[in-house]
């Protein structure tokens, strides 16, 4: 992970429209134009936005005929994910100890 990849993506998701348009695409290939209507904003401003999430590799475009479509890129989202992923092993290694700890204080029994 380099941090200008990490800096990109999280200026990528730091507008409200471009996670919106993130939200839209990843189930699959969109066109601007149904993009647009579906988010009430102009093709003019989702092609703005769809362009820095390119720029940020958070998502890829291909053409079909005329038409531009969109698609979540799911190695750019793994940026994201290793950023966050390293906050896990503590955090799930302090949640084990206090299960623990409770089953220790409780002599084991548990319920159910």
């Amino acid at each position: 992970m380099t941090a200008p990849a990490l800096d990109d993506a999280f200026h990528a998701l730091a507008d409200g429209n471009r996670r919106a348009i993130l939200a839209l695409v990843r189930d699959g290939r969109r066109p601007v134009g149904e993009i647009a209507t579906e988010l009430g904003l102009s093709q003019q401003i989702v092609s703005h936005h769809l362009k820095v999430l390119r720029e940020a590799g958070l998502v890829s475009g291909s053409r079909a005929g005329t038409r531009h479509l969109y698609a979540v890129r799911v190695e750019g989202l793994a940026v994201g994910k290793a950023f966050f992923d390293d906050f896990w092993p503590e955090r799930l290694t302090r949640l084990k100890q206090a299960i623990e700890q409770t089953g220790e204080r409780d002599g084991g029994v548990r319920d159910g």
